[in-house]
């Protein structure tokens, strides 16, 4: 079998997953992800890869620091015919899967690809996430997106994979009471695979994070082979490392454009890979919040540096504007500096009350080259769009350090067959 092994990538986003298998003993058959903005980010970030593997990363540092237009970097890409133009912007429902099939094999056959070694990727999460039933009155029983897993099964059955790595939130065990998964391994085992599944937490792959997700990992039934041991690593870093270098900002201030790092990188940046000498800051731009916000996050720090968290029920009435006060109580939540993170989940990208920044001189919620730092992606990750958009592709994303993770004894398990 080859040493390279070939991915199909689904549900793709700004590519998380995807990162941790860009790597030289892998290569993409194709990417398939409905959100224009978040193909587009991957569209960049393949265009980074493809110009380090010959060499020419110059080129890239060149767009990251705007000194070229991204038309003039993606052409230059095209022009050294880097690019395999197999990123697939569609959704994937049952009336366009037939023909994202004949697209992909039209690829698989201009890339002379014989097989699919593993498919990866994860469903959008929302609909088997506990929080995002909590707040749907019909607990999102009704959302289109909790058959997704059938289009899985269904590039399963089409492309045969000898492996898949299906990725979700751990929501998704009880999702439609239980159904939603049993059909799922059922499915799995109808298509010849044997399916097993570990809760995994990206702190144990070195992420400044808690993270739970469920991680299925499947085989065709005729391997000896069994769900790979991942050893734990964890960082002893903080969220402090993670934050400290960065210029501060108040709200409303700050640039999508390049701008220059306040200090050194910390011990854990370098060792990461997530500072480098040659990166460049982007995406470091704070949101504007009224002054009424500004007074609740002073309080939420204040709290936090006593020891405590805010509950919302106890601030005073003229800072309550919800009508619930009798759950989501930490709707205001700083993110603590001698700690880990908690989960960076996508509503943040309808505001930042989740994540306030622990300095309360700035007092205000994280921009996004913070939250992509707390999800692992490297300073030269560049997220397209507009800054919504990008906050959404961060927190839909797996943090790409765990993705490494996974792609490490992914590659082990194909050696084995």
């Amino acid at each position: 079998m080859s040493e390279k092994f070939t991915v199909l990538d689904l549900f793709s986003g700004a590519g998380g997953l995807t990162e941790g298998f860009s790597i030289d003993k892998f290569r993409f058959l194709a990417h398939v992800e409905m959100d224009p903005n978040a193909a587009r980010t991957l569209e960049t970030r393949i265009g980074y890869h493809v110009l380090r593997s010959a060499g020419s990363e110059e080129i890239y540092y060149s767009y990251l620091r705007n000194e070229i237009s991204r038309e003039q970097f993606i052409a230059h890409i095209r022009s050294k015919n880097l690019f395999d133009d197999n990123i697939f912007v569609r959704q994937i429902c049952d009336s366009t899967i037939d023909d994202l099939f004949a697209q992909i094999d039209a690829t698989k056959k201009k890339l002379d690809i014989d097989h699919v070694n593993v498919l990866i990727g994860g469903p959008p999460c929302q609909a088997y996430s506990i929080m995002g039933r909590a707040r749907d009155p019909n607990g999102m029983v009704d959302d289109p997106r909790n058959d997704l897993y059938l289009q899985y099964i269904a590039f399963l059955e089409r492309y045969k994979p000898d492996i898949f790595v299906f990725e979700n939130v751990p929501g998704i065990k009880s999702a439609k009471n239980g159904d939603v998964y049993k059909d799922l391994f059922e499915g799995f085992k109808k298509q010849g695979y044997i399916p097993d599944h570990r809760l995994l937490d990206a702190a144990d792959f070195g992420v400044v994070q808690n993270r739970k997700r469920e991680i299925i990992v499947g085989w065709k039934a005729e391997y000896w082979l069994q769900y790979p041991e991942f050893r734990k690593a964890p960082s002893d870093a903080m969220v402090g490392d993670l934050l400290g270098d960065l210029p501060s900002l108040l709200p409303g201030q700050g640039t999508d454009l390049p701008q220059d790092y306040r200090g050194p990188a910390t011990a854990y940046l370098r060792d990461s890979g997530i500072r480098t000498e040659d990166d460049v800051l982007r995406n470091h731009r704070a949101r504007n919040h009224n002054d009424r916000d500004r007074e609740i996050y002073r309080r939420a720090i204040r709290e936090l540096e006593a020891g405590k968290r805010l509950h919302y029920n106890e601030l005073p009435a003229e800072l309550i504007t919800h009508k619930n006060v009798t759950s989501f109580l930490d709707r205001f939540k700083v993110v603590d500096p001698s700690k880990r993170s908690h989960s960076v989940v996508a509503h943040i990208s309808k505001d930042g009350h989740y994540y306030i920044h622990p300095d309360i001189d700035q007092a205000r919620s994280l921009t996004v080259r913070e939250v992509a730092r707390i999800q692992s992606f490297p300073d030269n990750y560049l997220f397209e769009g507009a800054r919504r958009e990008q906050f959404k592709q961060v927190g839909n994303a797996v943090p790409p350090m765990m993705a490494a993770g996974i792609a490490k004894q992914i590659h082990a398990m194909l050696k084995c067959i």
